[in-house]
């Protein structure tokens, strides 16, 4: 059985989904924007109402699944931080007839693997099994037990909050968790993105709750069902509906609001740590968003494309700032956040927040270079065969345009749409979604770096104060 990291308690609500935003960063054709890209994705609705989206693949005798729900921290209940990942987390912890060892043993013996996990928009279970019919129908008969039938034990679910709560409580040691919670508070404010589980929520968390929860958002009519590998459509169209007929019908859950734009401010966050790590940012985009890709091309050039990027290139490069400076969006659900983010000695901060002001906004003034825009677009473009390689990475990328029900065609014209993005597109959209009278800015530690305490002034002298 895999374990599931304790993190998932208490890190930042948006940190997960960073890996799944880099590879959808590098997103391009095996060969040209004209090229055809992408799987061939076929899309129905089981018996069930759950969507299915399906990939057929013979070349190895594996089937990847991904069965999400809108069941992650940004819908759980006012004053009840921490049911998601709890409620994730305990799905596995036993089910009607076997307790948390007889799981692990029937996982075991299937040779399959199940995990998954809750972020802020979705929970979701994974399931990676032979396509044997002995093996599969054995895993796929497991997983759909422990979605529909979790009996959340009363001794598991006290052993999972007490590593939740020490887990937090070394986490709250450490000045970039202190600076990524205050950050997502500050940018969303009462907004649910904005939330950070406590030690307080944790310790309320109830059995009853994670029962409800589970049987509120864990629906038939609000699932996903994701599938790639060694079946057919007939095959694949009984496994999403085994995995899903235990499941209540539910209904969708209601819209989740679109975040309100933060008023201009900076904050820091005494710490003794020499290194002063410093965020800046505020809401951005979505995953619908119409300025999805001026805002992604665009980004790659300012701080997303590493060593290429500006930041890179001003902060590391020509100042020695920061070993490591980034930029990214984070799309979700409603606009996820948009963040610059680097440590440095407490002593330079001041200046290295200077530097990152000014190089944000020339950016935001005049987009990029043409040879700055063709450079990322001819990146972005020719990774796209290293980022599809396997049933793994198709599943990944097919299961998010499954959960936010994008078009079929996403990744075939993302190269096309990578391609189209023009300098004045870009200027475009930065000037008006990055606006100086909404960027927030977070500095937390560097108080150690000789004694000087100087990062406390320097947000406020970089021009972020109110």
């Amino acid at each position: 059985m895999q374990t599931k990291p304790m993190t998932a308690f208490f890190r930042p609500n948006f940190r997960p989904f960073r890996t799944l935003l880099a590879l959808a960063a590098l997103l391009g054709p095996l060969a040209s924007p004209n090229a055809a890209a992408g799987p061939d994705i076929k899309h129905w609705n089981a018996a069930t109402g759950a969507r299915v989206y399906f990939v057929e693949s013979h070349a190895l005798p594996l089937i990847d699944i991904q069965i999400s729900f809108p069941a992650g921290s940004a819908y759980e209940p006012d004053g009840a931080t921490g049911v998601a990942s709890l409620t994730r987390s305990l799905l596995d912890a036993g089910t009607e007839g076997l307790n948390e060892q007889e799981i692990a043993e029937r996982i075991a013996d299937t040779g399959a693997r199940i995990g998954g996990g809750a972020d802020t928009d979705m929970a979701t279970l994974s399931v990676r099994t032979l396509s044997s019919a002995a093996e599969r129908d054995a895993a796929i008969a497991l997983a759909a037990r422990l979605l529909a039938k979790p009996t959340f034990p009363a001794d598991i679910l006290e052993r999972e909050r007490a590593r939740a709560i020490a887990g937090l409580k070394e986490s709250l040691t450490q000045p970039d968790t202190l600076a990524s919670r205050r950050f997502m508070a500050m940018i969303y404010g009462s907004h649910p993105y904005g939330r950070s589980v406590t030690v307080e929520s944790l310790q309320a968390i109830t059995r009853d709750q994670l029962q409800a929860f589970h049987r509120t958002h864990y629906t038939a009519g609000s699932a996903a069902v994701t599938i790639v590998g060694d079946v057919s459509r007939d095959e694949a169209d009984a496994i999403a509906r085994q995995l899903t007929e235990g499941l209540p019908a539910g209904t969708a859950p209601a819209p989740i609001a679109a975040p309100q734009l933060p008023a201009r401010s900076s904050e820091h966050i005494a710490h003794p740590s020499a290194q002063a790590h410093i965020l800046m940012g505020m809401p951005g985009m979505s995953r619908d968003d119409p300025d999805y890709f001026p805002l992604l091309v665009g980004n790659y050039v300012l701080g997303g494309g590493g060593f290429v990027s500006r930041l890179t290139r001003e902060v590391r490069e020509k100042r020695g700032f920061a070993y490591s400076v980034s930029s990214y969006f984070m799309p979700l659900r409603v606009a996820g956040p948009f963040e610059i983010g680097l440590q440095t000695r407490g002593s330079q901060a001041e200046e290295a927040l200077k530097v990152i002001n000014g190089v944000l906004d020339d950016f935001v003034a005049k987009g990029p270079t043409p040879a700055e825009l063709k450079a990322a677009r001819d990146n972005m473009v020719n990774g796209f065969g290293l980022r599809l390689d396997s049933n793994r990475k198709i599943l990944d990328y097919v299961g998010m345009i499954a959960f936010y029900q994008l078009p079929l065609d996403w990744l075939e014209t993302y190269p096309k749409k990578v391609a189209a993005v023009t300098v004045e597109s870009v200027r475009d959209a930065f000037a008006r979604r990055v606006k100086a009278e909404h960027l927030v800015t977070v500095v937390a530690g560097g108080d150690g770096d000789n004694g000087t305490g100087s990062a406390a002034p320097a947000a406020k002298k970089a021009g972020h104060g109110k």
